[in-house]
């Protein structure tokens, strides 16, 4: 049996003055001193995750 693979899921996180977006799949944005800027990271990172996961036909 071929497991689904688990969804991406975002984060913002802060350290300091800084903002960071992370998901579970691994991916972490840059440090941003705009909280949002991170969030713009992540969704952008959901973006181009979704379009790759997606198959091409």
């Amino acid at each position: 049996m071929h497991a689904e693979s688990s969804p991406h899921t975002t984060t913002t996180t802060e350290r300091g003055s800084f903002a960071l977006a992370r998901c579970s799949c691994g991916w972490s944005g840059p440090a941003r001193r705009s909280r949002e800027r991170a969030r713009t990271d992540a969704s952008e990172h959901l973006g181009t995750t979704t379009s790759a996961d997606t198959p091409q036909h």
